[in-house]
């Protein structure tokens, strides 16, 4: 896991104040950190475009042009000058060994961006924004300084973006950068120090990024005693839509649970490794519900057997538009996972809290949102899906940007419940189930070896029994 902040601001005055770094030591720092990732992705001699703008980030830019300058092709754009103090400083020595300013853009093998960084507080105007699609036009490999301009301080397109190939971020990842609407603009992050280790950069976040080493699949251990048993007993609601609980049992299965059963109210078609039955069953050690469940159960029985129940449990689809099932989140003594994708998280939120949100305006602030369903039910775990989805509990958020398009596939989500109801049946704690879980989905679909537009829930299911081999 990587740590994960709003901004840096923070912990660059810690290097001035502490350390003793100057704000032209970390810039030569940045700027070396971005002229790295071209010389070794680029022959020398490769023409580099740089649009440099007019305050610090532009500056980075600046001392970019200087570091390449003699072994690259290099050209500086500077549309709206230079203006901060090292911006200037900056120019005066870049011009002193050679390099070429120009007033035209024009392509090349490498763009980069130096216009805006992290920390954009309002649109860009109607001149930035065409030199952000003119650059996004180009066909040369893009680099973001920093942040890709345009992306606001939560990484909102504000109203374009800058469409980078790869992302050269300054001394800590920002959580701007891994809001769902970001994901198209950043491309690769990296992330470079500052002039020191990132152990002395970096303090305390509430914030992580998960990363493929954080997966963990189930292990059965050593007991040469264990039977099926051993390993859990979950039971999945089967509702109107049969084919979405019989997907979340499956993995369920696959994912390690000794036994899986569907629950019904009605005969289904089910796999033969998995049971049927009409109530949840005694020996059960987790329940999922939601899944194309509609309106399916007698209340009483909802009430009985799922609310009334002690069991680790997951909620998922049409459990966010029942306030009776919602009223499980009050219960804090019981391992609760909730996978809402946006527009369910707006129905669940006006019920728990009376207030209307729309899914712009969540999808705008989804880790303010999630911060504040975690300090209002702290010990509920909240998975809220979307193109990296955010897990959080006890007020700390966990971030996990490894999913593909391939995941934008109907049966996707109900994998994920599964998935997760399997590790809760096996006696993994909520927030572990719930990371465990998501890590799973994504790399399962990373391994999927077919076009993004093809792949089925099936797919992400058969895939499974591969993962562990990956950690090996």
């Amino acid at each position: 896991m990587r740590r994960l902040y709003r901004d840096c601001y923070a912990m660059d005055r810690k290097c001035y104040e502490e350390y003793g770094l100057t704000e032209d030591l970390l810039m030569e720092h940045a700027a070396e950190g971005m002229a790295r990732e071209i010389r070794e992705r680029f022959d020398p001699g490769a023409s580099v475009l740089i649009v440099a703008g007019p305050g610090n980030n532009g500056a980075d830019g600046i001392t970019l042009a200087r570091l390449l300058a003699g072994r690259f092709d290099v050209r500086l754009a500077l549309p709206l000058g230079a203006k901060s103090p090292m911006a200037k400083l900056q120019l005066e020595r870049a011009r002193k060994v050679g390099v070429p300013e120009i007033s035209e853009i024009e392509d090349a093998q490498v763009v980069v961006d130096a216009i805006f960084g992290a920390g954009l507080s309002r649109p860009l105007d109607g001149e930035i924004t065409a030199l952000v699609e003119r650059l996004n036009a180009l066909e040369g490999f893009k680099i973001a300084c920093d942040i890709p301009t345009g992306l606001d301080r939560e990484g909102w397109p504000s109203p374009v973006a800058f469409d980078a190939d790869l992302t050269v971020t300054m001394g800590a990842l920002k959580e701007a950068l891994y809001l769902d609407a970001a994901k198209p603009c950043v491309g690769e992050v990296r992330c470079v120090d500052l002039g020191v280790d990132r152990i002395l950069y970096e303090e305390e976040s509430m914030s992580r990024l998960l990363e493929a080493e954080d997966f963990d699949p189930p292990v059965r251990g050593a007991r040469v005693d264990a039977h099926k048993g051993t390993f859990g007993h979950a039971a999945v609601f089967c509702g109107e839509k049969p084919g979405a609980g019989i997907i979340a049992a499956s993995a369920a299965s696959r994912f390690g649970a000794g036994l899986a059963t569907l629950v019904i109210h009605e005969k289904v078609s089910a796999p033969p490794y998995l049971m049927t039955s009409t109530t949840v069953p005694p020996k059960a050690t987790a329940i999922a519900i939601g899944m194309g469940l509609g309106g399916h159960f007698e209340r009483d029985l909802l009430d009985r057997q799922v609310v009334d129940s002690p069991l680790p449990i997951v909620l998922d689809a049409d459990a966010f538009a029942d306030a009776e099932l919602l009223a499980i989140l009050h219960q804090e003594e019981r391992k609760i996972v909730l996978t809402p994708h946006p527009a369910e998280f707006c129905r669940m939120w006006k019920i728990m809290t009376k207030e209307d949100i729309t899914v712009e305006e969540l999808q705008r602030h989804r880790f303010e949102y999630a911060r504040r369903f975690s300090a209002r039910f702290p010990r509920t775990v909240l998975l809220l899906k979307g193109a990296n989805p955010i897990i959080a509990h006890l007020g700390e958020l966990y971030v996990n940007p490894l999913g593909t398009v391939a995941l934008a596939k109907g049966g996707s989500g109900d994998v994920l419940s599964g998935l997760i109801v399997a590790l809760l049946a096996q006696g993994h704690e909520a927030l572990d189930a719930a990371i465990q879980g998501s890590l799973a989905l994504a790399l399962a679909a990373q391994r999927y070896e077919g076009a993004d537009y093809a792949m089925l829930s099936t797919d992400l299911i058969e895939t499974l029994p591969n993962l562990a081999a990956m950690q090996s």
